[in-house]
């Protein structure tokens, strides 16, 4: 069974058909890209699969559980983390406190041993802690860890977000342009990183303009068009297909 199965997804606005028949399948531990021109419907996508955006029809199933009508912290609970296109982070909050909200979802203490620091609230807050600067190792960022998330240079920022999502402790994490601002450099490590994520066993779908770290890291290629999926496969596939070819380049290209 694979992990995620999306079918006939679909959602309008009004009277514009945002994502219309979206069906893919992604197996545990895959590695997919989602692309697409400018207003493909990619992000829309994102949004349906994490409770956002509710779909005016079709199916999403995770390990075979339904996730249509579950709000974004119920999706999160059961395993789903998500970056953004445009970086959402408490700029003035420390960078360890932005990856603690990402714990919050697996602390089980609640108003009562909270407000009188009972010995398990300290210990789960003390597990957070050490599991918070571990995802912060695992991206490049502990030494960081008292710096404030707005000072952080841009890439950065971006790393941030990722160990957040990861300090959820997903089985499913979906990446949202994470190269967006980097320099070549910083793309290059960031390629790095999301094999070393999905090493973990961690399945991953990707939103990414750049074409080089797509091709070069992902499995799996979903194209998008104009809201409609228009081609589906490796990336010597999706390469060498005209209806790709075409979306990005024109006809005439």
């Amino acid at each position: 069974m694979a992990m995620l199965e999306v079918t006939s997804l679909g959602i309008s606005f009004g009277g514009l058909r945002a994502v219309d028949e979206l069906s893919m399948k992604i197996e545990k531990g895959g590695l997919v890209g989602l692309i697409g021109p400018n207003g493909a419907g990619k992000t829309t996508a994102f949004n349906m699969l994490t409770g956002v955006y509710r779909p005016t029809d079709g199916g999403i199933r995770l390990d075979g559980q339904n996730l249509i009508g579950k709000k974004p912290h119920e999706i999160c609970k059961l395993g789903v983390a998500r970056t953004f296109q445009n970086i959402r982070l408490f700029q003035d909050m420390s960078v360890l406190e932005n990856v603690l909200a990402g714990c919050h979802c697996r602390m089980r203490a609640g108003l009562f041993p909270s407000l009188f620091r009972t010995p398990a609230q300290r210990s789960e807050e003390r597990q957070a802690v050490e599991r918070a600067m571990r995802e912060l190792a695992f991206v490049g960022l502990d030494d960081q860890y008292a710096n404030l998330a707005g000072n952080l240079a841009y890439g950065n920022q971006r790393l941030l977000e990722i160990a957040r999502a990861l300090a959820s402790e997903p089985r499913f994490l979906i990446l949202d342009e994470p190269a967006g601002g980097m320099n070549d450099q910083e793309t290059a490590d960031l390629m790095l990183l999301i094999k070393a994520i999905q090493k973990r066993g961690i399945t991953i779908l990707l939103i990414e303009h750049d074409m080089n770290l797509v091709m070069r890291v992902c499995e799996k290629i979903v194209v998008l068009e104009n809201g409609a999926l228009i081609a589906e496969g490796t990336s010597a596939e999706i390469k060498r297909n005209p209806r790709v070819i075409e979306a990005y380049l024109g006809a005439e290209g």
